[in-house]
């Protein structure tokens, strides 16, 4: 039995995909399916009772039912510095630093799932914006009870400067139509991932690689049962949530994305979140 699954969400419903196998679950499934408690063991159960399919649908749609998107920030010591740099001329940008070394997270609401963009859609830029750039992360499906039941690839889309201008612009800086995409599917696991999974972006210009990083889960200072704890501590999620758990890839301060760019993050295990920008 596999001890990983891929689940996809189509236009003709949730495929899950195992080494050997694809079923197309039925529409009777379909309803609540990402908010089970029990996802991996139900997904299991049914690979093994549907008959495979031989043709699966192409079309991915952005693998979101219900969920609210959040997001977690100053999770990578890369990311503390880009915050600190990007603020300077506003307190230093120390309080960064703070956020980096205190015990609670930076925790803020990124999307509903209507905003939400999947693999092969535009993400956008602000045009009151002078300096934006895509953040990957890792991005956890977490279940009404606070259990991480999948992981998927996140862009969390940032306007540095609006965010360096003064740290209570952030919700302006993250939070637009355009500005979070998630996908192409959710890897489903029997066990947590290893320390060692990696998240890669590469951002492509004019058919050239114009900036390329990778980072893991092992360099985060939190871990992700710590974040969803600080998120679920006050906060109800009747059909679960998605947390962006912040990016350890930053571009270099003089890079800004461009329309036209095409921005690809990949998730070890995953097939590649592709957008191109507006």
């Amino acid at each position: 039995m596999s001890d990983r699954l891929v689940l996809s969400r189509t236009r003709a419903g949730w495929l899950v995909e195992a080494v050997s196998r694809t079923v197309l679950l039925p529409e009777t499934d379909a309803d609540g399916l990402t908010s089970r408690e029990d996802l991996f063991q139900f997904l299991t159960r049914r690979l093994a009772d549907l008959p495979s399919v031989t043709a699966p649908p192409t079309d991915r749609l952005p693998p979101i039912e219900q969920q609210e998107v959040w997001a977690a920030g100053v999770t990578y010591l890369r990311s503390r510095t880009a915050r600190m740099e990007e603020s300077k001329a506003v307190s230093g940008g120390t309080f960064y630093d703070m956020v980096y070394t205190a015990e609670r997270p930076e925790l803020f609401f990124k999307a509903s799932p209507w905003r939400v963009v999947g693999s092969g859609a535009a993400v956008r830029i602000r045009k009151d914006a002078r300096w934006n750039v895509p953040e990957p992360e890792f991005t956890l499906l977490i279940s009404p009870k606070g259990r991480i039941l999948g992981y998927t690839s996140g862009n969390d889309m940032s306007s540095r400067d609006i965010e360096g201008e003064n740290p209570l612009y952030l919700p302006q800086a993250k939070v637009y139509d355009g500005s979070c995409a998630l996908g192409p599917s959710i890897l489903v696991v029997r066990d947590a991932l290893s320390p060692k999974t990696e998240i890669h972006l590469e951002i492509r210009r004019a058919g050239a690689t114009a900036f390329t990083g990778a980072a893991s889960i092992g360099g985060m200072k939190r871990d992700f049962g710590t974040l969803v704890s600080y998120l679920y501590r006050e906060l109800s999620f009747p059909n679960g949530a998605f947390l962006l758990t912040g990016t350890g890839v930053v571009p270099p301060d003089e890079f800004t994305l461009q329309s036209g760019d095409e921005i690809r993050i990949t998730m070890d295990g995953l097939a590649a979140l592709s957008n191109r920008v507006e």
